[in-house]
């Protein structure tokens, strides 16, 4: 089993390149927080439980995660999203600074991850507006986890 430390970076780099791949949102306001519109937490642990799936699938990174405890990487992401987009739940993970530093991390290996969540969500078909609107809430924290070009 990992140490804290260890778990915390790889939830921390999961949600970093979900949010990665960002595009911009609607300008049209949600009626509901986008926890809800996503379907809530049961809908959030089953896209991704496919997430995590389909980076152990990915050679470009799966490597990363080979000593993971991936049933606490997945709790800790699980957290991460339904927090951001508005539910619940309450992260108690590191900053992704910190969780990240000397992982020497590349934009390609962040693109990976943003790729990988990107084809979670299609597999859920999540709709567009809602997609993009997770990416957008996690893409600024690329600048936290990237540290090679």
């Amino acid at each position: 089993m990992l140490g804290h430390s260890t778990i915390m970076r790889f939830s921390a780099l999961g949600g970093i390149l979900l949010l990665a791949g960002c595009a911009g949102t609607d300008t049209i306001p949600a009626q509901q927080p986008l926890h809800d519109r996503l379907g809530g937490k049961p809908a959030i642990s089953a896209v991704i439980d496919q997430f995590v799936a389909n980076v152990a699938g990915d050679s470009r990174i799966n490597g990363r995660f080979a000593t993971t405890d991936i049933p606490r990487l997945k709790a800790n992401l699980v957290d991460q999203v339904c927090m951001a987009t508005g539910g619940p739940c309450n992260y108690k993970g590191r900053d992704m600074k910190t969780t990240h530093a000397g992982m020497k991390i590349s934009n390609s290996d962040f693109g990976a991850l943003v790729e990988d969540l990107v084809k979670a969500l299609d597999t859920f078909k999540v709709p567009a507006r809602e997609k993009n609107e997770l990416l957008g809430l996690l893409g600024p924290m690329k600048k936290d986890i990237v540290e090679v070009p």
